[in-house]
């Protein structure tokens, strides 16, 4: 050890070390490919975990609101939250069922019903071009085209054909399926026991910033933390209920107008809905793009629709359930879209409102707010020096008198 202290006082190991720092810096950047390769690679070995924390900050907004509002009069702390848990679990587990009931069928049912009158779509389609005059006849592909969208024997001859040329491709993504569905089971396994023990979880985190923290920097590290969970779950709670919101009056609309796949196209619409900005865009396409295949003028009315409904959802009611919590300007939510889409894809686009936001904190609160301090402190400081130079000047001056 005293050689080593010895070795780090030579100002050479000093250049040496810089060196070494800058060589590999340079190597770092040159390489960001690989680099955020391997680190999603070894991110990837804890993403069932990863997973299994996720979904359960995601249920203990729920787990939380059962304890204070079903299981208030409980004595123990311990068996309220177990029970507040256990009732969480079960919600969730009856929303996905449910949700699937309807899904799956109207899943169904729309697949069968394109594949059974895909020879009527194709026509209305070639109407729909010959209207807009777009002949298809002139295309050089057009025996590909009419031979596609002739009748539906030919469509269900070429997926077969597809089938058989790319078995083992098929094969490959339905393991991969699998495997993905399996580490969705046990991530939400995982959250049910994140959850119950949420409480030894925070107070170990807690017990281990302690002791390797100051006080001040424990204190402003606790209340940062707290004000993230804060902002995380009014997101988070705000953004499924306005999903709802918008899903339900896209049903209302759908049913008043005799439109067929409500079921489909609503949760698509409150599902997309989740994603801030691409979301709707995404959304009232596919349900345009489903609605297209049964009459024309439905995808138009659903357009329409959707349009009137994003603005409202824009303008009225998001600004009412966020309320003047986040106070982030476009701008910023803007910039925090791309670069979250275009770092981390679709997380990144889910998050991109509450990283703004925190980022405005850190902001307006942490950085702006010590600067300030440090203004002050050095203001105050200069004042009480010339409070003290002012009596020895105007000493001398009196000794210079006599």
């Amino acid at each position: 050890m005293k050689k080593f202290k010895e070795l780090m006082s030579n100002r050479w190991f000093a250049n040496a070390f810089a060196g070494c720092i800058t060589v590999a810096f340079y190597l770092v950047v040159s390489n960001l490919d690989m680099v955020f390769s391997g680190i999603s690679q070894f991110l990837g070995y804890f993403s069932t975990v990863v997973g299994g924390c996720v979904i359960a900050y995601l249920m203990n907004p729920l787990a939380k609101l059962y304890d204070r509002v079903v299981f208030g009069k409980v004595k123990s702390q311990n068996l309220k939250w177990k029970f507040s848990v256990g009732l969480a679990v079960a919600t969730v587990l009856l929303f996905v069922t449910l949700l699937l009931l309807l899904l799956i069928p109207q899943l169904l049912e729309s697949v069968t019903s394109f594949v059974n009158n895909i020879g009527s779509y194709s026509k209305s389609l070639l109407k729909i071009l010959k209207d807009f005059g777009l002949s298809v006849s002139e295309s050089p592909n057009a025996s590909g085209v009419q031979n596609l969208l002739a009748s539906s024997e030919d469509v269900i001859n070429t997926v077969v054909d597809y089938i058989t040329g790319n078995s083992s491709k098929i094969i490959s993504m339905s393991t991969n399926a699998g495997k993905g569905i399996a580490n969705w089971v046990i991530a939400f396994i995982l959250s049910v026991y994140f959850l119950a023990g949420k409480e030894k979880i925070k107070s170990g985190i807690k017990k281990l910033m302690s002791v390797t923290m100051r006080s001040d920097v424990y204190s402003s590290s606790i209340l940062f933390l707290t004000h993230c969970d804060g902002i995380l779950n009014r997101y988070i709670i705000f953004s499924i209920f306005d999903g709802v919101i918008v899903g339900v009056c896209t049903a209302i609309f759908m049913g008043i107008t005799g439109m067929e796949y409500v079921g489909l196209v609503s949760v698509i619409i409150g599902i997309t809905n989740l994603v801030p900005t691409f979301g709707p865009i995404v959304g009232g396409a596919i349900g345009a793009f489903i609605l297209l295949m049964v009459k024309p003028w439905y995808a138009v009315a659903f357009i329409i629709f959707v349009l009137v409904l994003q603005t409202l959802d824009g303008y009225v009611i998001k600004p009412k359930l966020f309320g003047n919590t986040f106070g982030v300007s476009g701008l910023l939510i803007l910039l925090a879209i791309v670069i979250g889409g275009r770092i981390f894809g679709v997380i990144g686009i889910l998050l991109a409102i509450p990283f703004a936001a925190i980022c405005d904190y850190v902001y307006r609160e942490l950085f702006i707010k010590k600067l300030e301090y440090e203004r002050l402190t050095v203001t105050e400081e200069i004042k009480e020096g010339s409070e003290i130079d002012v009596p020895i000047e105007t000493e001398n001056k009196k000794n210079n008198k006599k």
